[in-house]
């Protein structure tokens, strides 16, 4: 998967075109969400619950110390998810590159079975093999997402410049020395490209594992709103991992993606 930076400039794009394509996107949201309030007035709450309830229901998900429990567990979770998953798919990446006789062991025996492994048999075999538990989510999600990683990282060191790797080993014999001063500056790129992915996607798989076997997080409580035909929390519960997702995209991975876009650039 090739790398996508969405903070590169858009040259000949003026001011006046950027500010329209703002309005066009905030009139959409406002559009949906006055299409929604009407439709709600024809259906029932048990269908399209109103916006104003989905709100207060949101409002509760953030300010509920219990609720508050579900949301950080969720979050613990995809963040220890996405950490281990990038760290292991970035090392099964590197291994060809410091053993060449790994190649095809990681990028014709790995990969391919990570990628077509299905979802729901690492959720189904952990459940099996662990029980329900934190670590259980966790793994269910490092499984699916280190493919994507993987990918990712493998597509990096294909596009960084070898010959700056050469003249590295040329002044140095120190392998580490190499891999921590050369090759991982410049596969940061891709690496944050696999986070924000992984970010995404992560956010997706725990709410299926939880659902499969877990006593908190946000997946939990969607079992329990579809137990009671709670419409209201179910519409809260997504739209929370939205704002929740959003909120540590724009804190922590586009800061990241600028801040090394912007070192290769200058490199």
């Amino acid at each position: 998967m090739v790398r996508s930076d969405p903070f590169e400039k858009k040259a000949g794009v003026p001011p006046m075109k950027r500010v329209l394509s703002h309005l066009s996107a905030e009139g959409l949201v406002i559009g949906s969400i006055v299409f929604w309030y009407f439709l709600s007035l024809e259906l029932p709450e048990i269908i399209v619950p109103k916006p104003l309830n989905v709100a207060e229901q949101m409002w509760v998900f953030f300010s509920d110390v219990n609720y508050i429990g579900h949301v950080a567990a969720s979050t613990i979770r995809v963040i220890l998810g996405v950490f281990i998953a990038v760290a292991l798919g970035s090392l099964l990446a590197l291994l060809p590159h410091w053993v060449p006789m790994m190649d095809i062991i990681v990028h014709e025996r790995i990969k391919p079975f990570l990628n077509s492994f299905p979802s729901v048999g690492w959720a189904i075999l952990a459940i099996i093999w662990f029980g329900p538990s934190h670590g259980t989510i966790v793994f269910i999600m490092t499984m699916i997402l280190t493919p994507f990683c993987l990918v990712n990282v493998s597509e990096g060191l294909k596009e960084i410049d070898h010959e700056l790797l050469e003249m590295a080993r040329s002044f140095t014999r120190r392998p580490l020395v190499v891999l921590f001063k050369i090759t991982v500056p410049l596969l940061m790129p891709y690496i944050i490209s696999a986070v924000r992915i992984a970010y995404g996607v992560g956010w997706k798989i725990a709410l299926v594992a939880e659902l499969f076997g877990s006593e908190s997080g946000l997946g939990f409580l969607l079992q329990q709103a579809q137990s009671v035909a709670d419409a209201a929390t179910v519409f809260a519960t997504c739209f929370a991992i939205v704002l929740i997702f959003w909120v540590g995209e724009k804190i922590v991975i586009d800061p990241l993606s600028r801040k090394f876009s912007h070192e290769k650039a200058v490199g």
